[in-house]
């Protein structure tokens, strides 16, 4: 098949990475440039030097190719694609256990419009376009009734699809919870001013002494202090270009809605990733719905603009 990366709109300023180690507080920046789960990945560190970071940093690539052996769509031997194959996981790491709670718990508030299960979707059209045809709406209706999450069963024993020919992604999910690993990991070791863009961008602390300022679609900025940030377009990544057809599936209904990109903060960056994929596919009042998720539109209290 095929591999689409998953296009982010969201990047560390071009002032923040200007910056160099030199700043108005006094701090050194360190800073670290990779990959993580398809996407470009940067941190941004205060308050030690390059060479101090450098084992740190040795660390965060162990873990991150940890988290692509589980996660992973295009690794074969990942977990995740051994459990598309099979059809089960068994004695699964308590990380993909984690993970599918948090992504259920989206699931559920957003009463199905964020589901992890729309992969066949994906896979159908990712296919057509391959093979330079449109798909039929029997071949889409057959790919539907191979989805909804609430047919995905979880425990420590396994994971288990309860419908033949079921499939997960985790893109929506997985590059916040990568972000979030790395920060965890870092401020762990005694750090207190981070900025973790793994696909998603995680802030800790003020940075160098005002805040993290970032962009976001629309040429606009946001400063983040101890929040996360996602951004989710339907076309920001077009899985058949030339029928116009995005890379997030709405596992609701046939149409894509063409609303725009969403923006969503929230503590965490994992339900920030999973509430910006839901936002792009519901109205203005479904949106509702995040709210008891914690999840914020920008420009909500807590993010200045």
């Amino acid at each position: 098949m095929t591999r689409f990366s998953r296009r982010r709109f969201i990047a560390m300023s071009a002032a923040t990475l200007a910056a160099g180690r030199a700043s108005a507080a006094g701090r050194e920046v360190a800073y670290w440039r990779g990959q993580a789960l398809g996407a470009r990945a940067e941190i941004a560190v205060c308050g030690i030097s390059q060479a101090e970071a450098a084992s740190l940093f040795d660390g965060l690539e162990l873990e991150l190719s940890r988290i692509e052996s589980l996660f992973s769509l295009y690794r074969t031997d990942s977990a995740l694609a051994q459990l598309n194959r099979d059809q089960i996981l068994r004695n699964p790491d308590p990380a993909m256990l984690h993970l599918l709670s948090e992504a259920r718990a989206v699931f559920t508030a957003t009463e199905g419009a964020f589901d992890p299960t729309v992969q066949p979707l994906f896979d159908l059209h990712a296919r057509a376009f391959g093979e330079g045809r449109r798909v039929g709406a029997d071949e889409v209706q057959h790919a539907r009734r191979r989805v909804g999450f609430q047919h995905v069963s979880l425990s420590p024993q396994a994971i288990r699809f309860q419908r033949g020919g079921m499939a997960l992604t985790l893109n929506g999910i997985a590059q916040g919870y990568a972000t979030d690993r790395l920060a965890s990991l870092l401020k762990s070791a005694g750090l207190r001013h981070i900025l973790v863009n793994a696909g998603e961008i995680r802030a800790l602390g003020d940075g160098q002494g005002q805040g993290w300022r970032v962009s976001i679609p629309g040429g606009r900025t946001v400063t983040l202090k101890d929040h996360a940030i996602a951004t989710s377009d339907v076309v920001g990544t077009l899985v058949d270009p030339a029928a116009g057809i995005g890379h997030i599936f709405d596992p609701r209904r046939d149409a894509q809605l063409t609303s725009g990109p969403a923006s969503i903060c929230h503590d965490s960056a994992a339900i920030a990733d999973a509430a910006s994929t839901a936002a792009v596919l519901m109205s203005p009042s479904e949106r509702d719905l995040l709210r008891p998720l914690g999840a914020k539109i920008v420009g909500s209290a807590g993010i200045r603009s």
